[in-house]
Order: structure tokens, then sequence, then C-alpha cells
């Protein structure tokens, strides 16, 4: 096996995200032949390296699995919970193999959540996430103005964790269903935590629903708390799509 990156090693064995791998390495839990490593540049042969995380021995790289789950509302999207409430992994059953969440969808939130062991994918995913189109269906409690939709749809001033103020980028805003409390699809190309939450208070409106829809090339298809496998065709359209993107964001930068 050749010469690779410490944090790649670690994601192809199905422990953890690339990004993840970063901070166990950072932290001190990973060993080579014995010895701590905590710079992110190391690299290391798992065929003749001695490679321990958190002192479990890597085995080598798993084979790829690609998950996509119909998260309910009342779900963590974490591995494990401190508070013990239930984690998405609760409902991932019977797959031989360890996958871990990409990206994640809150507490209350629901719909398409994309699992798996492949940590080059996860990693470019994450990387690609202010890009790869997001789509949602959205219940608002009172109908907004047209001026509030219109806010919307070209960018608005929203609160994040650390109490900052960011401007959204462009969404797309379509009416699904005209009611008292009016449903709306809305897709983004960035991903903020809470964002469409926090994009409708901004023009007064709370959210009671939010399911995601799609996920890129993906569709959610499967009834809730279930899950598939990707298709393999899935799995080439998802990695062409981090892709492209990638590429596009490339030439923005270069420009």
């Amino acid at each position: 096996m050749a010469v690779e990156r410490l944090q790649k090693i670690i994601a192809a064995a199905g422990v953890a995200s690339r990004r993840k791998a970063e901070q166990l390495i950072s932290a001190g839990l990973v060993k080579v032949n014995g010895h701590v490593i905590t710079e992110l540049g190391s690299k290391a042969d798992l065929e003749t390296d001695h490679i321990r995380v958190n002192g479990k021995l890597l085995q080598g790289a798993q084979r790829h699995l690609y998950l996509l789950l119909n998260k309910p509302k009342g779900y963590v999207t974490t591995m494990s919970d401190p508070q013990k409430r239930p984690t998405v992994m609760d409902l991932i059953r019977g797959v031989k193999g360890r996958v871990y969440p990409v990206g994640r969808l809150d507490y209350a939130s629901e719909g398409l959540l994309l699992l798996t062991n492949d940590g080059d994918l996860a990693h470019h995913l994450m990387k690609a996430a202010s890009h790869v189109a997001k789509t949602y269906v959205v219940k608002v409690a009172g109908a907004p103005s047209e001026d509030a939709i219109s806010k919307l749809r070209t960018g608005i001033s929203i609160a994040t964790d650390n109490g900052q103020r960011v401007r959204t980028g462009p969404a797309g805003v379509r009416v699904v269903k005209v009611a008292v409390n009016p449903w709306y699809e809305i897709t983004l190309v960035e991903g903020r935590n809470r964002q469409i939450r926090r994009m409708f208070e901004a023009v007064g409106h709370h959210v009671e629903k939010i399911k995601r829809v799609r996920y890129g090339p993906l569709t959610l298809d499967v009834p809730p708390g279930k899950f598939r496998a990707l298709t393999l065709q899935e799995v080439a359209r998802l990695k062409t799509a981090c892709t492209i993107v990638l590429a596009r964001a490339k030439r923005s930068v270069s420009s």
C-alpha cells in the first residue's frame, strides 16, 4: 500500500470522516509505531506501519458503504449523545460495517441524510457543502409577504451560532401549498446550521416543520426511520456532483 496522509488512511478504514480524523490527530489520539502523531501532514503506510486510533489498531480499508436514511424528528445527527437522546445511528441496523453521517439535520428536522464510511467522499461533500444543492419542504407559521419571500430569494442577514451575522446566498423559494400556514420548497446551495429556520425568523415567521427531500442528485424515497443503500449509479452521480462544484469553486477563486 502506498504512503499516504494519516487522515486519509483513517478515513479509508471507516473510523471517521477525514475532518474528524484530523481532529483525532491534533488531539494526540493517533499513534504510528508507538509514537504519538499530532502533525496533520504526517504520512504512513498501513501495510508496514502500526497505526492506532484511540488505542485501536487499524485493520485496513473497509468496503465502502453508502446509505440514504429518512431521518425522523427527535433524533440527533451524531454517533452518540451525552444527553442520551436517540441518535440516527440507532436507526442503522443490520449493516455490516461502520458508517457515519455526512453533515447533519437538527433534532427537530426530518428527511434525507447520507451516511457512509467513504472518508474521501465525505470530506469532499463537506468541503462542497456551500455548493451542492439541497432542497427542503418547509411549513411556516403565517403567510410571509411577497417582500419577505423576495428577501429570502436574494439573501438576508441571519445570526450564526457564535453570535455573528452573515448574509445568506440566493435561495430558490417556491410555494407548495397555499394556506394559513403555507408550505414552501426551499433550495439552498450553502449549508449553515439551522439556516432555513433563521432565514424565516429574520422575516418574522416561525418554521413549524422542515424536511430535506433532495441532496444533490439524491431524492428521498424511503419511509421515516428507514434507509437503503445507494446504487452504483447514485454514488457515481454524487461523486460527479462534488467534482463539478469543487472545480467551479476553484475557478472562481483563481479568477
